[in-house]
């Protein structure tokens, strides 16, 4: 229930109190004491950008500063109380509410915010750092959040996850579309980064789909980070939201609970989880592993992957290309062949007696599950050289895009290349020469921001 009243505001805003209902019953004393906190090492305005970016769900907008721009006076507080969690708004966005009440999906996504900083701040905090020192205490805190979210289910292997930029044109939005409508028809559910763009067509054509199959027990999951949550904002359809504390765990959290992978055309963030997937894949201990991956567009995508598959055979050799298949202008195969690569996964996990619901066969190295701080030393330190192993390498390249996914839309990366200028990326010649041509390509066909002119947050040089 929630008691409201709007304000007098340039924008329409509402304030309210709200009842958590379900997967988010109770809170300990210490934790709604650090998401109160709102000294500097505290999680007030950690929780504040979060909440307000799905208070404003469906947002055209990727830059993380405009909600708190358009709403600077939002503010929330948790609360418990005998009878459970009471959350409080002041000057909420009112495109969240209706006739008085919240919007009972965007309500769930409030509470999933809640439930996940809560959870960071206590089982994640200080005091645990040695347990995330190590390959495996990072594997389990990746389960930790995931269980925690409930997302977990022992059911039978079905997700499929889907990369994609959350900048793309329409023909390349009604293909993400076309090709969830065909997954849904075989009964496959969605994970995405929970964004616009590629991460929700996927989600929209497979809720056509899962209805006319009368499919009541649906997933459309989206797996996002505090950095990144403010810039892409839940689309509408997610009804399982994940709040992973960085991109590395989030990366992990893709490739453990997703069954196959289909990547749509996309920017520097989705040629980041390529490398990510690729460079785990690639290491001798992951050989036999059975992992459907497809690349797949659009007929006027073909160029985009061409370009895409070009750069990774530069970089990471053709033995990379055995890992993935690229399918063009046909939904309904690149379906066929993911549903066929998961029951593939299903008989492998029966065989070695593996979890259905979280991948722990799967081999992650440490250097792809450390944090990495974009900052300018870091970024012009990156070794960026042929001779290294391509897994090696992989980690590197991907620390790369993740460094100018940050300078894009983090707002911790922009504020670095205000201050500093861009960053500067070194490496072998024909290396970033290929790199600095994808760059462009990804300019040219406004992969980069949504809306506006797109001024480069790096530098490539040889």
């Amino acid at each position: 229930m929630t008691d409201t009243s709007t304000a007098a505001k340039a924008l329409p805003v509402v304030d309210a109190r709200i009842y958590p209902k379900g997967g988010l019953d109770v809170l300990s004393r210490d934790e709604v004491a650090r998401l109160k906190d709102a000294s500097g090492g505290g999680m007030h305005e950690l929780l504040r950008r979060c909440a307000l970016a799905v208070l404003t769900s469906g947002s055209a907008s990727d830059d993380p500063r405009a909600a708190q721009e358009l709403y600077p006076d939002f503010d929330i507080q948790v609360l418990q109380q005998d009878r459970g969690v009471r959350i409080d708004l002041a000057n909420a966005p009112a495109m969240a509410f209706v006739d008085g009440e919240i919007i009972r999906g965007v309500a769930e996504l409030l509470f999933a915010v809640v439930r996940d900083l809560a959870y960071t701040a206590i089982e994640l905090g200080p005091e645990y750092a040695a347990d995330l020192e190590s390959s495996s205490g990072l594997t389990n805190a990746v389960f930790g959040l995931l269980r925690n979210a409930r997302i977990l289910q022992p059911s039978e292997p079905n997700l499929v996850v889907c990369w994609g930029g959350h900048s793309i044109g329409r023909d390349e939005y009604e293909y993400t579309k076309d090709v969830g409508y065909e997954l849904g028809l075989r009964g496959l559910d969605i994970c995405t980064g929970c964004g616009p763009g590629a991460m929700k067509g996927p989600m929209k054509g497979a809720t056509i789909a899962h209805a006319k199959q009368r499919k009541r027990r649906t997933r459309y999951i989206g797996i996002t980070e505090p950095g990144i949550i403010a810039a892409e904002s839940p689309n509408p359809i997610v009804n399982h939201l994940v709040i992973m504390p960085d991109i590395e765990k989030r990366l992990e959290a893709f490739v453990r609970l997703g069954h196959g992978i289909i990547v749509f055309p996309g920017g520097v963030g989705t040629a980041e989880e390529i490398l990510y997937l690729l460079g785990i894949l690639l290491r001798e201990e992951n050989a036999q592993l059975p992992f459907p991956l497809i690349l797949t567009g659009p007929v006027a995508a073909a160029p985009y992957f061409e370009q895409i598959d070009k750069f990774i055979r530069l970089t990471l050799g053709d033995a990379a290309t055995s890992r993935y298949q690229i399918i063009v202008g046909d939904p309904a195969a690149v379906a066929k062949r993911m549903s066929a690569g998961i029951a593939k996964v299903r008989e492998y996990r029966i065989a070695q007696k593996d979890s259905f619901y979280f991948n722990w066969a799967l081999t992650i190295p440490l250097e792809f599950q450390q944090p990495f701080a974009p900052t300018h030393e870091a970024m012009a330190a990156l070794d960026l050289h042929h001779g290294r192993k391509p897994h090696e390498l992989a980690a590197d390249l991907r620390r790369a895009f993740s460094g100018i996914v940050a300078g894009n839309v983090k707002e911790d990366g922009m504020r670095r290349i205000e201050q500093y200028g861009p960053f500067q990326i070194h490496g072998d010649t024909d290396m970033m020469q290929a790199l600095d041509a994808l760059l462009r390509a990804f300019v040219e066909q406004r992969r980069m921001k949504i809306a506006g002119e797109y001024r480069p947050c790096y530098e490539v040089l040889a």
